[in-house]
């Protein structure tokens, strides 16, 4: 046997004490490794990973440094703090590049080595940081079909280069491309913002893309959201009229001098081959058009027109906030079809947002015609009605020749189905492919159960968050709308958190909300606003500007949001209170429980309808209980004290106006008496006579919901809160109009806009308002997640630094589990029956804690890996609750067994 040395006996000892804990998963503004970063103090966040039980964080040290040495050295700090840390070293600098690392200290008195290496680069900090100006194109438009522009310049590098970094965005939208190649993986950019306050700029590496010598850079640029088709009645120009580029590279040399290459009069402009292009209508592409090499050196711009300059400022733009629209899953026609109509239709198998990859091989002039739907007819024939004025097409004409590949540039679509019209040859399904669009969102979330149906249902909803995140979260992907409507928003907002990380995505749009909101307070119906000045102030609709914020705030543990959106959350909040007489809303335009069920040919008062004035003053209180939330979150005690006040006064209303003496509401719906116990409207000793109400209005539809887009997120939750998780679970097992399953049932593979989108007869609902992915209603989402398998944060420690899992076992299943991955780590939990048995793991991240409940009467009859639960060290008994035994508990796996 070989003795062991001093030396390897203490690197020995060294790994052990360092195999207890280490940190991954850095992250800089929710970003791994961003670039163009635009806060001056950014937030670190990381993630602990032990293998002991119980293992919390007692003190972190953080380095930052650039290439010419060290920003910020923390030193150690005793903390438990591992998310969202803000930066506390010298000034960030413009165009700049940081790394940091990080190591802990845990609660068994170890350390972790140091991470390895994270980085950010900052951006143009400054609005002089920006030495290049507006150009636009310098000829006449087509100024009916108003094609792409083609945009480029040709420069020379004489140095050795260190890195290059182009900083680029548009009026429109843009692609660009260096030396031929196009620049980055992001669709549809810069996305779409309040541009005339608020114009992203997107910053990418480019140093691997130039060479010393000639280089050129070209840029498409489209209609986009900027001077496109929008909303309705020949809406279009509506941020501007003419296209525009704004791009800057900004080169480092080795020998340290620096240079800008900037859109500038020596740029060139001319059409392209994208003839037309809307986001409605789609795209017209002619490839015999198309200018060969025309991004590269070498090629001859001698015909193309110079370009014109603008003088404007910079005030408007804004480093990117959040994740850049990029493609994903990829999909093969399962299906091709002719229909009984002689259509050839291709069916993708899944509705998604996107567009379709197509090759084919023609002769010059052909022109293949591409429409989309979502849906076939019940005779089986291509549908697209409910598309309205969206004509979704795209149209591409050959050059002829070799084998051609066409895609569009700057528009999406809505589909499952494509119908092909002219194509050259027979129809080969290889040669299609449709290729999802949507925000680089982090996938989070799963569910899953021992019921296929609701399994689908949960695909189904992640399908309509994919299609519809498409940089602002749109109602629907496919008709002439698209647009960001603020009720949808809300409702599902709790949900989107669960399925993908959505922090970024609603940051960014939430400052949109607060950049459109009008004067008086007032949010307009659709983020960015452009419906223009004369809308807004829905309730339900509106209150966006609180549920939102505060939503994240629970899901994410991040402050910052409630900052920034604090200012916008009060003036919402003051609009109703100075639209209130008497503190009672009940005056204004409202959509009220818009979708709410309502039986054709309605003889004997069946429909569902709720006072909108009743809800309005519903909502009205939620927002303000949420601003006493987040004043308390914020140390503003004053004005904590201020809306307690107010909070009470129009509790008040609501009583004296729309309750009888005995709880009966003037509105006898689902959605009044879910929104009346969900937001605390009715004292103590009322609710639970209104909570019988609600479920017996549920069984006099035959265990059916009636609810619209405002109490449907509701509805099961205010249930299981009551005692009524039984019907619940038999609203969500509910198979026929209306109910969750029904359009599962009928075969689709996203949320519907209505509950009977399409009828039990196969006919459809009035195509003027009828989308086939519209993710509102999965909202019902945030009760499988927080109440079936029992995933959810206490309010103490948001964002799941204290974790409460409370499952409710029952409805038939016998399994149900859900994972989550939050800024600590997996957070997992998942229940079985077993004979007589409840089989229940759970998963807690480090440096967290957690209070189970653990569906049993006694604790003697729970066992965790085979020991009853009272004998184990690191697991606390804290007593029992209405059929639960609890239990307090850090990080770590566990199995545990009840017997019933």
């Amino acid at each position: 046997m070989k003795k062991i040395t001093f030396s390897a006996l203490l690197q020995l000892c060294l790994l052990m004490s360092f195999a207890q804990i280490k940190v991954q998963g850095l992250l800089t503004e929710n970003f791994t490794n961003p670039i163009a970063l635009g806060v001056q103090a950014p937030r670190f966040s990381w993630q602990l990973v032990a293998e002991k039980r119980n293992t919390m964080q007692t003190a972190y040290e953080i380095n930052v440094t650039t290439d010419k040495g060290s920003a910020w050295k923390s030193g150690k700090i005793s903390s438990g703090q591992s998310v969202q840390l803000n930066y506390a070293g010298s000034p960030l600098q413009s165009d700049q590049k940081y790394t940091w690392k990080v190591r802990v200290w845990d609660n068994n008195g170890k350390a972790s080595p140091w991470s390895e290496a994270a980085s950010f680069k900052m951006g143009l900090l400054n609005t002089a940081d920006w030495k290049a100006k507006w150009i636009e194109a310098g000829y006449v438009e087509d100024s009916i079909n108003r094609p792409a522009i083609l945009f480029r310049n040709q420069f020379a590098l004489a140095k050795k280069i260190k890195s290059a970094t182009l900083y680029i965005t548009a009026h429109g939208m843009y692609e660009v491309q260096l030396n031929g190649k196009r620049v980055g993986d992001a669709y549809l950019a810069p996305g779409w913002t309040s541009y005339n306050k608020r114009l992203q700029y997107q910053a990418y590496d480019v140093t691997n893309m130039l060479s010393n010598g000639n280089n050129v850079i070209g840029a498409t640029v489209g209609n986009g959201w900027y001077r496109g088709f929008l909303a309705w009645d020949d809406n279009k120009n509506i941020y501007g009229k003419k296209l525009g580029l704004l791009a800057q590279v900004n080169v480092v040399y080795t020998d340290g001098t620096r240079e800008a290459i900037v859109t500038d009069d020596k740029w060139k402009s001319t059409n392209s081959a994208i003839k037309s292009v809307e986001i409605y209508h789609g795209e017209t592409f002619d490839a015999r058009e198309e200018k060969n090499g025309w991004a590269a050196t070498g090629y001859n711009d001698g015909g193309w027109k110079g370009v014109n300059l603008l003088t404007t400022t910079f005030d408007n733009l804004i480093s990117t906030e959040n994740e850049p629209v990029r493609k994903h899953e990829t999909f093969k026609a399962i299906k091709v079809i002719t229909t009984p109509s002689g259509e050839k239709v291709l069916d993708f198998g899944q509705n998604l947002v996107g567009w379709v990859i197509v090759k084919a091989k023609g002769n010059a002039g052909d022109k293949i015609v591409i429409k989309h739907a979502e849906i076939l007819d019940k005779a089986g024939n291509f549908y697209t009605e409910n598309l309205r004025a969206a004509k979704a097409t795209a149209t591409y004409i050959l050059k002829g020749g070799a084998e051609e590949t066409f895609e569009p540039h700057f528009t999406f679509y809505g589909f499952r189905y494509i119908k092909l019209e002219n194509y050259p040859g027979t129809i080969n399904p290889d040669n299609f492919t449709a290729v999802t669009l949507y925000s680089d969102m982090k996938p989070t979330g799963t569910f899953s159960s021992s019921n296929a149906l609701v399994n689908q249902l949960q695909h189904n909803i992640q399908w309509g968050q994919r299609g519809n995140f498409l940089d602002v979260p749109t109602d629907c992907p496919q008709r002439d709308e698209r647009l960001g409507w603020t009720g949808d928003a809300q409702a599902f907002s709790r949900t989107a958190s669960f399925n993908f990380g959505v922090n970024n995505f609603f940051d960014k749009w939430m400052k949109d909300v607060a950049a459109d909101q009008l004067a008086d307070g007032r949010i307009p119906h659709v983020i960015p606003n452009v419906l223009g000045p004369d809308n807004g102030g829905s309730a339900g609709w509106a209150d966006v500007a609180t549920i939102i914020p505060w939503n994240m705030y629970l899901a994410y543990g991040d402050k910052k949001i409630l900052e920034t959106q604090y200012p916008s959350m009060k003036a919402w909040v003051k609009f109703m209170t100075d639209k209130s007489k008497n503190d009672l809303w009940n005056i204004g335009f409202h959509f009220g429980d818009w979708l709410f069920y309502r039986p054709f040919d309605d003889n004997d008062g069946r429909s569902a309808v709720t006072d909108k004035y009743l809800i309005a003053q519903c909502f009205y209180a939620n927002s303000v209980q949420l601003l006493i939330n987040t004043s308390k979150v914020l140390n503003k005690a004053d004005d904590e004290a201020t809306y307690t006040a107010l909070l009470k006064r129009v509790k008040d209303a609501f009583l004296k106006e729309y309750v009888t003496p005995s709880g009966r509401l003037v509105s006898g719906t689902q959605t009044a008496y879910v929104l009346a116990l969900n937001f605390d409207m009715l004292p103590e000793n009322l609710r639970k006579q209104a909570a019988e109400r609600l479920a017996e209005n549920v069984k006099s539809y035959d265990t059916h919901l009636t609810t619209g887009f405002l109490g449907t997120p509701y509805l099961c939750h205010v249930l299981t809160r009551f005692g009524y998780s039984d019907i619940a679970y038999s609203l969500l097992l509910q198979q026929d109009y209306p109910s969750w399953l029904y359009p599962v049932k009928m075969g689709a593979t996203t949320i519907w806009e209505r509950w009977d989108g399409q009828k039990p007869d196969s006919t459809f609902q009035t195509p003027g308002m009828n989308s086939f992915n519209h993710y509102a209603y999965g909202a019902i989402g945030d009760w499988m997640y927080r109440q079936m398998v029992g995933l959810d944060t206490y309010e103490d420690g948001p964002g799941y630094k204290h974790i409460r899992v409370k499952p409710h076992v029952g409805g038939g299943f016998t399994n149900a589990s859900a994972s989550l991955q939050t800024y600590y780590g997996t957070f997992s939990s998942g229940w079985k029956t077993e004979d007589n048995k409840i089989l229940m793991d759970v998963e807690i991240p480090a440096n967290t804690t957690a209070t189970i409940y653990v569906p049993a009467t006694a604790a003697t009859a729970v066992t965790e890996n085979g020991k009853a639960v009272s004998t184990i060290a690191d697991i606390k008994v804290s007593g029992t609750e209405e059929g639960y035994v609890l239990l307090q508990v850090g990080s770590g796996k566990y199995h545990f067994v009840i017997t019933k």
